[in-house]
């Protein structure tokens, strides 16, 4: 039988304590020719602090979820199924329904080292914000939308007494 990628769902948080939980199990129990391997997909994430400091994190892809690559068979459900933390397998009917491989390759392509890194912050539409750089410093004005993949704000910022929209990026900008 082909061993294949399932999504077992855990409770958040518990990625790490499942994966070293199942691993261990696997391990007492010789099932390391039916369950090949666990994944728990993170990406680097660039976030924007206070005063626009920049601290780089590893996020999990799929918070509460991990990857798990095996033979599906009763003995093998129900080793994973009752592991401490593991709340059941993704799929209709309770099923445990696989990844397709075109939704394995997009999951993780998210997690290599070349992918586009994200850039979060505290922002948010409608939020008040001071410019704190470039030409416009010192000027005020309130968020209208937040690109968080290119890591950049649009500001309504009054101009000459007339609203104007100007893009900064994330550290150009600080909360009010």
């Amino acid at each position: 039988m082909a061993k294949k990628w399932y999504v077992l769902h855990t409770y958040s948080g518990y990625e790490n304590k499942v994966k070293h939980n199942l691993e261990h199990r696997i391990e007492s129990m010789g099932l390391e020719d039916r369950i090949k391997d666990i994944q728990i997909p993170t990406e680097e994430v660039i976030e924007i602090k206070e005063g626009g400091r920049r601290v780089t994190t590893d996020k999990k892809v799929l918070p509460g979820y991990v990857l798990v690559r095996m033979e599906l068979d009763d003995h093998s459900w129900g080793i994973v199924r009752n592991t401490p933390g593991v709340t059941g397998f993704v799929g209709a009917q309770g099923k445990p329904s696989p990844l397709s491989r075109a939704e394995y390759d997009k999951i993780m392509k998210r997690t290599s080292s070349d992918a586009p890194k994200k850039t979060s912050s505290n922002l948010a539409v409608g939020q008040s914000v001071k410019v704190i750089s470039g030409p416009l410093v010192e000027f005020d004005g309130t968020i209208s939308e937040v690109q968080p993949e290119a890591g950049k704000v649009k500001v309504m910022v009054s101009i000459f007494g007339r609203e104007t929209p100007v893009e900064l990026s994330y550290d150009q900008v600080s909360r009010l």
